[in-house]
């Protein structure tokens, strides 16, 4: 997370709103903002090493990486490449997938299906955003939700139970109005940049959420052969915590089988899973042997679900792998600022050469 908190109270200075109103409308307290010196790459890369650390993972173990965002760095390279240099992870494959909130499922998804196919054995999946880059902060019906920060998730095949049973993913386009942020390129290459902001249609989007958590939670468990009796915590995508207490009525169970932390970073997109994820594991409520559902739903329109038995605790480390591992990534720096020299010298050379044999 980033260090800066920004309360509701600092939002009653900037904006017309109260801290009453966005915590009855909203479940929100406070939320984290990026400052000038962190970026989503730079959020991601942190939440990627301490998911290595905490699964005793190599980076050269990895064969892929994902990393599911909606405010990318930049528009190319992906921001998983970025990430991919500094971990120095040669060996893995790396792209950005956007899917806005849905994406860590749709990650989680797409890395579970290449190690079942027996493409790869290990994937690093990262939810990273700086959604404070595109909040409008003069809107007091979007600004009040949304945070940045940054979760990972390690996932390896094992010969053993446990993991990532089954996924739904979904999607519906004719809704696209309801949640959007322009990319900024021109609409014609003669034609000016258009502004860069998220729009947002609260009612409609809270309609659409309500309805498709249900959905999805339940789509899940059939495809299981289980039932909510059978789950033990529903994880979902933290956007608001009126959503979240109507899809526990439209389910029919207690809210408080909803793991929720939406008060202390707001809507983090598609970091707010993995977000939750590990405050359940620290605070005891997530333990081994568990069976949960991550669910979410986002812009695009986009929702789906996970359903996961949970085997995974922190690896036992010790302190020499860990001088290790930060060995290993000086050693990333070093061998990408190497890689740069080398790039710029082969170019210097080439340059020569075509100077001499005109």
């Amino acid at each position: 997370m980033p260090e800066t908190v920004l309360t509701n109270s600092a939002l009653e200075e900037m904006v017309d709103t109260s801290d009453e109103w966005i915590q009855e409308r909203t479940g929100v307290k406070e939320r984290r903002i990026a400052d000038d010196k962190d970026s989503t790459s730079s959020l991601g890369l942190r939440a990627a090493r301490k998911a290595l650390a905490r699964a005793n993972v190599s980076p050269r173990d990895l064969d892929l990486i994902i990393v599911s965002t909606s405010t990318p760095q930049f528009l190319f390279p992906s921001t998983a490449n970025l990430i991919q240099d500094r971990l120095g992870a040669s060996r893995a494959g790396a792209f950005d997938l956007l899917a806005a909130c849905t994406g860590f499922i749709y990650g989680l998804s797409l890395a579970a299906s290449q190690i079942e196919a027996g493409a790869i054995q290990t994937a690093l999946v990262i939810g990273a955003e700086t959604l404070s880059r595109v909040v409008n902060w003069q809107d007091r019906s979007s600004c009040i939700l949304f945070g940045d920060g940054a979760g990972a998730f390690v996932v390896q095949g094992k010969d053993e139970p446990g993991g990532i049973r089954c996924s739904v993913l979904h999607s519906d386009g004719s809704g696209a109005d309801y949640l959007f942020a322009r990319s900024g390129l021109r609409e014609s290459w003669k034609g000016d940049f258009p502004p860069n902001g998220l729009e947002m249609q609260g009612r409609e989007v809270f309609r659409f959420a309500s309805r498709v958590m249900v959905q999805a939670t339940e789509e899940v468990l059939e495809m299981s052969s289980l039932t909510l009796d059978d789950v033990d915590l529903i994880v979902p995508h933290q956007a608001n915590l009126r959503i979240i207490q109507a899809a526990a009525r439209g389910l029919k169970v207690p809210v408080d089988r909803f793991y929720i932390n939406v008060e202390k970073y707001g809507n983090t997109s598609t970091a707010s899973i993995p977000l939750a994820i590990v405050d359940a594991v620290d605070s005891g409520t997530l333990k081994s042997n568990s069976r949960i559902v991550l669910v979410g739903f986002g812009a695009g329109l986009t929702w789906g679900a996970s359903l996961i038995e949970w085997e995974a605790m922190p690896t036992p480390g010790a302190a020499l792998q860990d001088f290790l591992r930060e060995s290993w990534y000086l050693l990333a720096r070093m061998r990408s600022l190497f890689l740069r020299f080398r790039r710029l010298l082969e170019s210097l050379l080439f340059q020569n050469g075509k100077r001499r044999n005109p």
